[in-house]
């Protein structure tokens, strides 16, 4: 089976390949659109900045083969924001995959919201195997809102979208490779995606 990391110009990349190595599967990591094109699962990481990382994405037409892949695909943390429709962080049009807004945290004390935190997740494949509420780790100031693509969702300061799900593609807010046993199954669970 061959796994692809999108390497795009945000951070988190290696992490995400080291948890799949405690799996038992190798990725590469790459932003060659042949590789991508040809791969068979697809993660789309990323801790960063929404404008700079469309920006990149968009300087080298990452934008453009995003949406046309069928194989399944995660976006993670950043990378289920940059799928939505819009971000508030730099006013950032995004990929448009999801239609969702990406809003900013109401100004607490408790911005960002760092730590492990439950979900309420449905019977979606990405789940199997997985106690009621879980905890898995976040560290995000931005959310989306619930939607009818939500998987799942945490309540932090109100209520708001830790998973969503269209077609191929599977995003996650949360950090699966940050996320102990809990997120290795997850992770599984999209590796086991037919």
């Amino acid at each position: 089976m061959k796994i692809v990391i999108i390497k795009y110009n945000a951070g988190n990349v290696y992490s995400v390949s080291s948890a799949l190595k405690r799996l038992g599967y190798n990725a590469v990591i790459t932003s060659d659109f042949a590789k991508i094109k040809s791969a068979d699962k697809i993660i789309f990481p990323g801790v960063g900045e929404a404008s700079s990382a469309m920006e990149y994405l968009k300087r080298n037409e990452l934008d453009k083969l995003i949406p046309t892949l069928k194989q399944p695909f995660l976006g993670v943390c950043l990378g289920l924001q940059l799928l939505c429709n819009h971000s508030e962080e730099n006013d950032t049009k995004c990929l448009g995959i999801f239609d969702e807004e990406v809003k900013l945290f109401p100004p607490t004390d408790k911005v960002p919201h760092m730590g492990w935190n439950s979900i309420k997740a449905n019977n979606n494949k990405l789940f199997n195997g997985l106690d009621d509420n879980p905890y898995v780790y976040f560290v995000h100031s931005y959310y989306a809102e619930l939607s009818e693509h939500t998987i799942a969702e945490t309540d932090y300061i109100l209520p708001f979208s830790a998973a969503l799900n269209k077609d191929n593609f599977y995003a996650v807010q949360f950090h699966p490779e940050k996320s102990g046993k809990v997120g290795e199954q997850i992770l599984k669970n999209f590796i086991e995606l037919i």
